[in-house]
């Protein structure tokens, strides 16, 4: 990877909710690549033989450290639980419907890292699409 390419990753401990009261951990990672600048890519299961990996918009888990957002497969938002702050993630597949909950501060700190590698705004020039289109639609010499 050169400096345009670069991968901002960080494993932690998830709560699966399975109800009010009970929940399990799971070992998950936050993957960012700087080649891929739209996306957050999240692994569960990183130790076991089949993880589950999702990818979805980098602007949905930034707006959901602040307030709800998402529909459909993912969902994102701020709240307490036992006292502490947590992102929840809302995960639905034709496999089945998770509830997890995240470290806010971890996740924050995480998504900090991305965005000082890549700012909001600045994620085309990464990708060149501009220059792409340039050349594209220039007529040739």
């Amino acid at each position: 990877m050169d400096d345009r390419e670069a991968m901002i990753e960080r494993e932690l401990d998830l709560r699966l909710v399975l109800s009010p009261d009970d929940g399990a951990t799971v070992p998950a990672r936050l993957r960012y690549r700087t080649d891929d600048p739209f996306a957050v890519h999240v692994s569960f299961h990183i130790h076991s033989d089949a993880p589950v990996h999702w990818t979805f918009a980098r602007e949905l888990l930034i707006e959901g450290l602040f307030r709800p957002c998402g529909r459909g497969d993912v969902r994102v938002w701020p709240t307490r639980a036992d006292g502490r702050q947590v992102v929840c993630l809302a995960l639905s597949s034709p496999d089945g419907d998770a509830l997890l909950e995240a470290p806010a501060h971890v996740v924050s700190a995480w998504m900090e890292r991305t965005l000082r590698a890549v700012p909001t705004g600045s994620e085309a020039e990464r990708l060149g699409l501009e220059q792409g289109l340039e050349a594209l639609l220039s007529p040739e010499s």
